[in-house]
This record gives structure tokens, C-alpha cells and sequence, in this order.
């Protein structure tokens, strides 16, 4: 008869099973595929930019270009009779009147040829006057009448021509000015046409330029003028004429302004700066680094509408330099994108930040 085994091994193989059971299903758990944790939904991150309010401000652009200046009239005066400088009134350099004689040429016979032409006219009238009496009583033909009446005209012809010529030896000058030049001297014998003197009206001063074609379409008589002396002087005064039509050579139309002198200041014939002052504009002002060329070869400015969304405006140019740039097109009041803006699109919805809160952030970020 077997002896069955003691109780103690059976609880001990049993011990050692149950742990070779626990042992086999903890490896193979353990090498089962786990299925990955479920994401967090993300929220959408808005692209963030910064702007500041821009306000539409009152701005009266100028045109400034290179001018001369010159006499508001000058004229080279010429003798219409010949003769012999009796006499020079005037000196180089004298301001005169209209009127006031600057030389005087001898008279020569004139006076006595005139005397002559005033006998003979008085001699033709006074036949013609018998001549008409006895015309009344047909006792002279017509023809005969009508030659009389011709030798009338032909004497006071003469006499008018003495006349004139007697006054053409003391020329006058045409208006009030200086006698800035005089070219003859006692003595000698002037022809006719020969230049004797210049004479300058420089009470009032003509500033003349070139405009170039893209900035003339503004311009109009009228417009407020400043010439910019070299020595630091201004005056001022208006732009009095514009071209209607360009240069073939500069494509550029000529303009002339018109200043007061009161004074006579030596400024004709310099050089000055001419400042024309254009008609009042609504404009904003910002730096020319926002501005931006579309494909179309337009400027254009990028700021945001009431829904956070970019928005493009076409602008027009007013004025440009290396700090600022004013522009017309737009609204009156803007919100315009300084930050980010070549990041985004028109139509982009952003993430809008003021120019001082984006400060505040940064410094509150920084150690």
C-alpha cells in the first residue's frame, strides 16, 4: 500500500504554482500594445500684430525747387533818332520816374526844319480854306479842291514827324526803375537802334523755375510763394504763372512767382530756392517703412477694421522723406498695423495688440 504525501509538500507545490501563474500573466500584460493617450484639443493661435490709432491731421504740402531771380522789368533802351549826347541827366545807378529824360541829343536844324513844316501847313490850309469858298461858287474844279486838301495832309505829316523827332532827342524813361546801366558817354554820336542804357524796375522781383511733370498737376497761379535767399532771407509773395505745356527737352513746365522788394535789394540775377505752398489736405502721417507696393506697382497701407481683420488701402503720396511719410486715402480715424504686418494677409483675422500694452508685456517679461 502507497503512502500518500504529506500535507505541508502539497501547500508547498500549490504555492509554487499559483506564483509561476502570477509570474507567466504579469510578462505577457506587460507586452500588450497600450493605446496611446487621447490628445487635449488645442486652441487656434491668432497671428498677433501691433497698431497704434492714427488720426487724419490737417497738412499743407510744399513744392521746393531751384529758381533765379530776376528784375520784374528789364529793358535794354534804344535810341529812335541819331544824334550827337548833348547832355546826361541821369547817372549810372539813379532811381528814376517814368518820364524823367536820361540823356539828351543835340537838336541840330530840327527846330528850325520844324518851324519851316508848321509855315507850310498854316500856307496849305489857308489855301485850301480859299479853295473851298471858291468851290461853293463852282469856281474851282473838284480835283484841284482835293489837291489842296492833300498838301494839308502832307505839311501836318511833316510837322508831326518833326515833332516826335524833337522829342526822341531827350528819351525818357518807360517806367520807374533804376538806370542800372549806361553805355554812352558826352559827345558821342548815337545811331538809331544803338543801345544807351539798361533800366531795372526791381521794386518787385520775378522768381522763375522748372517744375518736373509729376508735381506741376497741383499748381496754379495764385498759390502762396517763398523764395529762400543764400544769405538765410525770405520772401514772400505768389506764383503768377504755370505752363500749360512741358518742355520737349526736361519734360518739366516753366512757373514764375512774383515777390515784393521794397527795400531794392541787390537780388536779380541770383540764384534762391522757391518754396510753393499747395492747397490744405487731410493726411496721416507714419513712417515710409509701412508703406507697401501691390503688383499693380500701387502704395498701400495694411491697419485693421472693426472685426480684427487685415485690411490693404490704396494711398496717395503727398509728401515723403527719411522720417516720415504723409499719405491721403484713407478713413479718418485708423488703426494701423506698426508690428507684424508682413506676416499677414488681407482678410487674416489677428490677434490686435496697442503699441503700449505690447511694451508693458515685454517689460514685464524681461528679468
Amino acid at each position: 500500500m502507497s503512502r500518500r504525501p504529506p500535507i505541508s509538500v502539497l501547500l508547498a507545490a500549490l504555492v509554487l504554482l499559483a506564483l509561476l501563474l502570477w509570474l507567466a500573466l504579469g510578462d505577457f500584460q506587460r507586452f500588450q500594445p497600450q493605446a496611446p493617450p487621447a490628445e487635449a484639443p488645442q486652441e487656434e493661435r491668432l497671428p498677433r500684430v501691433e497698431y497704434r490709432v492714427s488720426e487724419a491731421a490737417a497738412y499743407r504740402p510744399q513744392r521746393v525747387v531751384q529758381g533765379q531771380l530776376q528784375a520784374y522789368r528789364e529793358v535794354e533802351l534804344r535810341s529812335r533818332h541819331a544824334g550827337r549826347v548833348a547832355e546826361l541827366p541821369v547817372t549810372q545807378g539813379s532811381a528814376v520816374e517814368a518820364g524823367t529824360p536820361l540823356l539828351v541829343l543835340s537838336r541840330d536844324a530840327l527846330e528850325a526844319q520844324l518851324e519851316r513844316a508848321e509855315a507850310q501847313l498854316e500856307l496849305a490850309r489857308a489855301e485850301l480854306a480859299g479853295a473851298d469858298e471858291l468851290r461853293q461858287r463852282n469856281l474851282i474844279s473838284r480835283p484841284e479842291q482835293l489837291r489842296l486838301q492833300s498838301s494839308v495832309s502832307v505839311a501836318a505829316a511833316e510837322v508831326a514827324e518833326l515833332r516826335q523827332a524833337l522829342d526822341e532827342t531827350r528819351p525818357a524813361a518807360p517806367f520807374d526803375g533804376v538806370l542800372d546801366r549806361l553805355h554812352v558817354e558826352l559827345g558821342e554820336v548815337l545811331q538809331v537802334g544803338e543801345a544807351y542804357a539798361s533800366l531795372v524796375d526791381d521794386r518787385r522781383l520775378t522768381a522763375s523755375a522748372w517744375v518736373a511733370q509729376r508735381e506741376a498737376q497741383d499748381l496754379r497761379p495764385g498759390l502762396p510763394a517763398e523764395a529762400r535767399l543764400l544769405d538765410g532771407s525770405r520772401l514772400s509773395g505768389e506764383l503768377t504763372h504755370v505752363a500749360s505745356r512741358a518742355d520737349e527737352a526736361t519734360r518739366s513746365f516753366y512757373v514764375e512767382a512774383e515777390f515784393d522788394n521794397p527795400e531794392r535789394r541787390r537780388l536779380a540775377g541770383a540764384s534762391a530756392t522757391l518754396a510753393i505752398t499747395l492747397p490744405e489736405r487731410e493726411v496721416h502721417r507714419f513712417s515710409p517703412a509701412l508703406l507697401e507696393l501691390d503688383a499693380e506697382g500701387r502704395l498701400r497701407v495694411k491697419h485693421l477694421d472693426e472685426d480684427d481683420r487685415v485690411v490693404s488701402t490704396p494711398v496717395g503720396l503727398v509728401s515723403a522723406d527719411a522720417t516720415a511719410a504723409r499719405v491721403t486715402g484713407l478713413p479718418d480715424t485708423i488703426r494701423l498695423i506698426t508690428l507684424g504686418g508682413g506676416f499677414v494677409a488681407p482678410g487674416d483675422r489677428v490677434e490686435p495688440v496697442a503699441e503700449a500694452d505690447a511694451g508693458s508685456d515685454a517689460a514685464e517679461e524681461s528679468p
